[in-house]
């Protein structure tokens, strides 16, 4: 905890003369721009995208060789200009698709912050927090602004995600606390004494709402890709229109055959195709009332190989109901007993601001209940495991009384311990309290503890559970159950829900961190109770260290930690603001069936970009060996910029805006590029042999002159169309019946507009000499043969490299 010395209070003003603000304080410090002014953003703003999705590198590109194609007075081969409208218009239709789900998801899960004022206890908007405003806070809430407490019952703040230190400080009357800390037990108010810029708060709402944001592997193999295309575009270019002018082509004729060579060396709609699928993936979750926080996280969904879920509020439900308290040996209280164990549960209850389920339950249970008189209380903590309070003026023996876990509470009273175990063996949650006549020291647990009740809750496993779990092993994804309650408690509902082995769970309190045996035990077993705060977050870290790609969920304040640093963190919208702040993902409606949705869409979204790409770089490939085969040989490039058009249109463009919608299941690995590339390079080779070996032959058969220059080149075409859709259909499988009428009708399109007078007029195709349509399927086949060879030599040198 900081010392109150070293730190500036706004105001100086004394503890003792803090008065809530009233309205008009509150509209003079917002007038002086002395408010919490966190800009809280979902997403880019409507401006951001427009800019975003106009001014790209591929739209530059396309731009100039538009102008270039405008200046021959050749329009209709322009046409690919239209490409720079459809990247600007679909991708700005469908960020905003995601940013209107975004930020009505965001506004549903939207912290709010307590504060005293005046007219009363009132929530706020975390930027409607004013200097010298009185913050209500309790155990769960992350702290909004910086801060000097003024009053606290059992306060405990961490800083760990300020400092790194993972102990709780106990704070107490001027102590200073700093935006960005989480409460971790207890209650308390403090004053407001730096907001906004002044304060933390900006810099950590930024980081928590944002998260870190992950490598991406996607975007890195896309940026590497755009950098070699780029590289390529010059010399290409250069040599094209060097080639065309020395071949004694009019300057339009061979500004033409630039463009041609060029705009297919540009994969356009793989940016385009990504942004589509990424948005249209928040979208999807959103209507599952998941919010992603951190749209990168979509991508390392696909990778996830590791769930870690809590037990309490994640496989069972958040709600509990007191079943019964008794005596440790099962009888019944007495009447005086009993009512002086509702008021000690009472009294504990009153400690904790946000009481967490189970002490929710213990406090409807005992609602008539009076409250003690305290002299000292200690609230309940997560690493602690139980909650304490001296009561004033309290009979000899029995001035202390503790609630907690029976292992810890009755750990000197094994006997009392063995009811207990059996009760949590059958899945029950069990708490214990016990008295002393010690006072309370800290933090410390009082000695000469005598037992004096349990406390039996029903845990209601959700539904749902059995079936997300059975969807996991499915898919082969790993599930752990990381609790901190009793190990059999774990262990019962684990098995339950149908966790392999989850029967056997460990107690984390036998296992040492930075040890090769808690690695190995955290990959060994899969179910775990008594877990730390602090051994979560290890958890998380050795599975990482095993290679694993880790999501975590949870819902409270101890399990803030491993959902930061694990590769996915998934909150429970009902959970801690600090648990829902430091996730990528929100669960708004708490329901743990919602996980497969998630880690499904991820799939679905890097599985068919992985899928379109290969598309898209086939295309950049073969037009690239083209351009380098028309200058080596001396001849003009085979197509017009209208063919090129006419190939995207029907072999890539319409046919991958489906595929990248499509359902995919298969996880997503390391090495993008390396994968991509083994797949386009024999296409794009098989696509060069086959339309330059027909324009060879074509201008052999038909000869060179003007004349023949449609003949030729329509050779060519339909030679290299007929290698463009055997890819299409290989990177169509599996088969289902509506990819089976999607190249169906991709192919019919083709050939309507090659087969009709209109079509093959405006698009200067002429197959109708047999022998052009002779020599363009037989080195279509050729073409093919030459592809799947490719692809065998490729894959096995690439793939093995890798």
């Amino acid at each position: 905890m900081h010392d109150p010395a070293s730190q500036h209070a706004s105001h100086g003003t004394p503890l003792s003369s803090v008065m809530p603000l009233t309205a008009a304080e509150v509209a003079e410090r917002v007038e002086r721009g002395e408010h919490n002014g966190i800009e809280s953003k979902t997403s880019r703003t409507f401006a951001d995208i427009f800019v975003a999705n106009v001014f790209t590198r591929v739209n530059l590109i396309y731009a100039v060789l538009f102008v270039l194609v405008m200046s021959t007075g050749h329009y209709l081969d322009g046409l690919f200009g239209l490409l720079i409208i459809a990247n600007s218009g679909i991708g700005m239709v469908q960020e905003i698709r995601a940013k209107r789900t975004l930020d009505r998801l965001a506004l549903l899960g939207r912290i709010l912050i307590t504060v005293d004022r005046e007219e009363g206890r009132q929530q706020v908007e975390p930027e409607d927090v004013v200097l010298d405003d009185l913050v209500c806070i309790a155990a769960g809430d992350q702290i909004p602004v910086d801060g000097e407490v003024i009053d606290q019952i059992g306060l405990e703040i961490d800083e760990s995600l300020l400092t790194g230190e993972s102990d709780p400080v106990l704070a107490q009357r001027g102590s200073l606390v700093m935006s960005g800390s989480i409460v971790t037990a207890g209650s308390g108010r403090f004053r407001a004494t730096a907001v906004g810029a002044n304060a933390y708060a900006q810099r950590i709402a930024q980081e928590a709402s944002a998260f870190r944001k992950p490598a991406s592997q996607l975007r890195a193999g896309i940026d590497k890709i755009l950098k070699y295309v780029t590289w390529v575009l010059i010399p290409v270019g250069a040599l094209t229109i060097w080639n065309q002018f020395a071949g004694g082509e009019e300057w339009r004729d061979a500004v033409r055959g630039l463009v041609a060579a060029l705009v297919p060396l540009v994969p356009e709609g793989l940016v385009l195709m990504t942004s589509i699928a990424m948005a249209v993936g928040v979208v999807r979750l959103g209507r599952h009332h998941c919010l992603v926080q951190d749209l990168p996280a979509i991508e390392q969904l696909a990778r996830v190989d590791t769930v870690c879920t809590d037990k309490t509020g994640t496989l069972t439900e958040d709600g509990m109901r007191v079943s019964r308290i008794e005596a440790v040996d099962g009888a019944d209280l007495s009447e005086a007993h009993a009512a002086e164990i509702a008021e000690v549960l009472a009294t504990i209850g009153r400690v904790e601001g946000k009481p967490n389920s189970s002490m929710r339950a213990i406090l409807e249970h005992v609602a008539d209940a009076q409250t003690l008189t305290t002299a000292d209380q200690i609230a309940f903590s997560s690493a602690r495991k139980w909650a304490a309070v001296t009561r004033e003026g309290a009979p000899e023996g029995r001035g202390t009384w503790v609630l907690g876990a029976p292992d810890v509470v009755f750990a000197d009273a094994p006997n009392a311990r063995i009811p207990v175990d059996a009760l949590s063996e059958t899945g029950l949650r069990v708490l214990a309290v016990a008295s002393t006549d010690a006072p309370l020291s800290g933090a410390v647990l009082p000695e000469s503890l005598v037992p004096e009740a349990i406390v039996v809750l029903d845990q209601r496993l959700r539904p749902e559970a059995p079936g997300t779990l059975e969807y996991f092993a499915q898919q082969q994804v790993s599930v752990k159950v990381i609790s901190g309650d009793n190990a059999a408690a774990v262990g019962a509902i684990a098995e339950q829900a149908g966790v392999p082995e989850g029967r056997t769970a460990v107690d984390a309190r036998t296992l040492q961190e930075d040890t090769p045996e808690f690695a190995a035990a955290v990959t060994d077993h899969t179910a775990f109770g008594r877990v730390s705060p602090t051994q979560k977050r290890a958890m998380v870290h050795a599975l990482q260290g095993d290679g694993r790609v880790v999501a975590m969920t949870g819902d409270g304040v101890n399990d803030v930690l491993a959902l930061k640093d694990a590769d996915v963190g998934v909150a429970m919208g009902s959970g801690s603001p600090a648990a829902r702040a430091v996730s990528r993902i929100v669960l708004l409606d708490n329901s743990f069936a919602t996980l497969p949705h998630i880690v499904a869409e991820g799939r679905r979204v890097i599985g068919n970009i992985e899928r379109v790409a290969t598309l898209f770089l086939t295309k950049t490939l073969y037009s690239a060996l083209l351009a380098l085969f028309a200058v080596i040989v001396a001849v003009p490039y085979p197509f017009l910029p209208r063919h090129i058009t006419l190939i995207a249109w029907f072999t890539i463009g319409i046919p991958a805006f489906f595929l990248a919608l499509a359902p995919n299941t298969a996880r997503a690995q390391d090495g993008f590029v390396r994968r991509v590339l083994s797949e386009a390079i024999p296409g794009g080779i098989g696509a060069a042999f086959a339309s330059f070996g027909a324009y060879l032959t074509a201008r052999a058969v038909f000869g060179v002159e003007e004349a023949t220059r449609v003949m030729n080149s329509s050779t060519a075409f339909l030679a290299l169309i007929t290698v463009a859709f055997f890819v299409l259909v290989m990177v169509a499988r599996p088969f289902r019946w509506w990819k089976s009428l999607l190249v169906a009708c991709m192919i019919g399109g083709m050939l309507v507009v090659i087969l009709t007078p209109l079509g093959s007029s405006l698009f200067d195709v002429d197959l109708r000499d047999w022998r052009a349509v002779t020599i363009a399927l037989g080195f279509g086949l050729g073409g093919i043969g030459v592809r799947v060879i490719a692809r065998r030599i490729t894959r096995r040198f690439m793939l093995k490299r890798g």
